[in-house]
């Protein structure tokens, strides 16, 4: 396994909660890895293990066994400032349930990493503007959250997390709450991110509709990745 071109490589990755009398096995022995540019679409029941690994990738969780590494480096071993500098600006997490902050307008949605991040007004609002332009919001960026379809509140998540520019975004279940034809919507839009920002995806969904539009689908079953199949030629 090439972990120098990789964004994230998960080795050996364990997971297990719980007190000694009664563990809850989440993952066990789990190895993948993220390199740039490309599109997994991870897939599973409920409770197969699909969220403790996003986190686990975006050290949102700790391993009880194996280890993370962040472009070569393990997550375990950072301090809490270099983990939260990576999750500001290298790493975008994408919710189903959206996330949004409902008193704000979808633009200030947007832009509170920049804030967050103490990015001056000027390039804070031009790069809120190009990342509602790439999700096709710029006509709604005054609306606030309960103004909006489900779709387009998903979009607005999506545009923030773009919007610091990171090297992967993480999505759990991003169409868990949509119907087909806007869960079709928010995968093309990650392939289109894909292709044309080179920004890796990792999306959790239980929709096989959705996964020819993967570079490679990833099955996880009882917390053991049980398949990878590649769904294009990209990579090989």
């Amino acid at each position: 396994m090439n972990t120098k071109q990789d964004i994230i490589t998960a080795i050996d990755l364990g997971r297990t909660y719980g007190g000694t009398s009664r563990n809850v096995i989440a993952l066990r022995k789990v190895n993948i890895s993220v390199k740039p540019g490309q599109f997994i679409a991870l897939v599973g029941r409920s409770g197969s293990g699909k969220t403790t690994l996003l986190n686990c990738m975006a050290g949102l969780d700790q391993p009880t066994s194996g280890s993370v590494l962040f472009e070569g480096r393990d997550m375990s071993q950072m301090n809490e400032s270099e983990l939260t500098q990576i999750r500001r600006n290298r790493l975008g997490f994408v919710f189903q349930g959206f996330g949004l902050l409902p008193l704000l307008s979808a633009f200030e949605n947007v832009e509170l990493p920049l804030r967050i991040s103490g990015i001056g007004n000027r390039e804070r609002s031009q790069r809120t503007i190009e990342a509602l332009e790439m999700v096709g919001l710029v006509k709604r960026s005054r609306h606030r959250p309960y103004e909006l379809s489900g779709g387009e509140q998903q979009r607005v998540a999506i545009a923030r997390a773009f919007v610091s520019r990171p090297s992967i975004i993480l999505a759990d279940e991003p169409t868990g709450e949509l119907d087909s034809t806007n869960a079709y919507a928010i995968f093309s839009l990650f392939s289109e991110m894909v292709k044309i920002q080179k920004i890796s995806v990792v999306a959790a969904t239980h929709d096989s509709t959705l996964l020819a539009m993967a570079d490679q689908v990833v099955e996880i079953k009882d917390g053991t990745l049980v398949d990878a199949k590649s769904t294009s030629s990209r990579f090989q």
